[in-house]
């Protein structure tokens, strides 16, 4: 198992390796696996990329980031024009049901609110907003409201656990009551555990998910 010390070393070696951003940008302090990124970045990218840059590394539980962003005065908008570029861009992103959205920004930071069926489809929603130049922050309040059984739900997750290459679905237990599915067993890194409730998400009529994973990096699958 690695050492507090080693995973610091890591977490910084694999930052080293991501162009979004310069190493020496970001703080990284470890304890008892979990990661804590401090510094300040120029655009919501750059802080997202260094959050998933840590997830990367093998040996880390969890990560708690305490970024700032701070933009540039050189080409700033105002809250109007941002609202006006967020719903141009959900408009265009054929993954985003953007009549079912209400957006609103305030000091850089964007808030969405609706309902949608499917997580794949909040998760569009964002991924279209975070590019855009401008944003602080993203608060994501579109809710789902899904229309399956919760057995379908639960066979439908299982099936993507059995097609992903990330995932060992005979170490992870599914269970479904109504549109809550609940996670738990022992997986090997905190990757799997994260891609496992990101194919649990995926599946139609998830509204709720709790996940429960354990990481047990002793587990070794030969």
């Amino acid at each position: 198992m690695k050492t507090d010390l080693e995973i610091q070393k890591d977490v910084m070696d694999e930052f080293r390796w991501e162009p979004l951003f310069k190493a020496s940008e970001i703080g990284v302090a470890v304890k008892n696996g979990i990661v804590t990124l401090s510094g300040v970045v120029d655009n919501y990218v750059m802080k997202r990329a260094a959050e998933e840059a840590a997830i990367r590394v093998s040996g880390v539980n969890a990560v708690a980031e305490d970024i700032d962003v701070r933009l540039s005065t050189f080409g700033t908008t105002t809250d109007a024009d941002l609202a006006q570029a967020v719903v141009n861009a959900l408009k265009w992103n054929s993954s985003v049901p953007d009549e079912k959205f209400k957006v609103k920004v305030e000091n850089k930071w964007v808030t969405l609110e609706g309902e949608v069926e499917y997580e794949f489809q909040r998760r569009a929603t964002r991924n279209a907003v975070e590019n855009l130049s401008g944003v602080l922050g993203i608060n994501n309040k579109i809710k789902l409201v899904p229309k399956i059984k919760a057995t379908e739900i639960k066979n439908k997750i299982n099936a993507a656990f059995q097609r992903s290459a990330t995932v060992d679905a005979n170490k992870i237990i599914i269970t479904a009551g109504g549109s809550k599915v609940t996670l738990s067993g022992k997986v090997r890194s905190f990757v799997e555990k994260r891609d496992a409730e990101r194919a649990a998400w995926a599946a139609p009529g998830v509204a709720q998910l709790e996940n429960k994973i354990e990481i047990d990096s002793e587990i070794y699958v030969y």
